[in-house]
């Protein structure tokens, strides 16, 4: 049971601790932690999203639990946290590039819809009645030039070259910050990415666990086959 003196702030989301601390979105970084490592990266050839994927059976149909999804032609989305809540964020993010298209003719740039996203997680940190969205997003495309953003449970958004989300983020980042270059090359960024995610999986990494999508600068998007991903590993299933 809480304390009393802190359980109005641990319940109500509209509620700042006295340090100024709203406790239910910290509770929703922490379902961020817990998840599975996604990893983009800018090259010269464009911009590359890598997720690790739990297989928890030998029954479950690969296909069926993505962790990376296309949001439109040039943009995509890789998640870290709460698999039902990204779901939703990206049914959000989808929409928003098709009204885009249908209201102005021309596809989204990847700044407006990342900070359309931020908006609409802020939304869900002020009101009474809803819950932060416990997930965190890289969102990653291709306009007049490679653009990677990061959002967070609180509606923050950041801009990067290089980074991680989930339970990872800390052991990709401090390899990214020794390791990683500005205009490397495609097959270099991706051979970087997956070195830290087998710095911070546990079990051997197989292909079937990995996704792997890239976005070419001239918008282009490409999803890697498992045997693709298969020979980046160094061998097949």
């Amino acid at each position: 049971m809480y304390p009393p003196q802190q359980s109005a702030y641990d319940r109500a989301i509209t509620v700042f601790s006295p340090d100024g601390r709203l406790f239910q979105v910290e509770y929703a970084r922490e379902a961020v932690k817990t998840g599975t490592t996604s990893i983009g990266l800018i090259c010269a050839e464009g911009v590359v999203l890598i997720a690790h994927k739990r297989i928890y059976s030998s029954l479950l149909i690969e296909q069926s639990h993505e962790k990376i999804y296309a949001i439109d032609s040039h943009i995509a989305a890789a998640s870290s946290g709460l698999v039902a809540d990204a779901r939703k964020l990206v049914d959000y993010a989808r929409l928003e590039a098709q009204n885009y298209r249908l209201t102005y003719d021309e596809p989204i740039s990847v700044d407006t819809l990342a900070k359309s996203i931020g908006d609409h997680i802020q939304f869900f940190t002020q009101y009474a009645g809803v819950r932060p969205y416990g997930v965190s997003l890289l969102i990653a495309g291709v306009n007049s030039e490679s653009r990677l953003f990061e959002t967070d449970p609180s509606g923050a958004l950041f801009e990067y070259r290089a980074t991680a989300i989930g339970s990872g983020k800390k052991i990709v980042e401090e390899l990214f910050e020794k390791e990683y270059k500005d205009r490397m090359s495609l097959n270099d960024a991706i051979k970087l990415a997956l070195k830290g995610l087998k710095k911070c999986v546990e079990e051997k990494l197989t292909a079937s666990m990995v996704d792997i999508t890239f976005i070419s600068n001239e918008g282009v998007m490409k999803v890697y086959s498992k045997n693709e991903i298969a020979a980046f590993l160094g061998g097949k299933d």
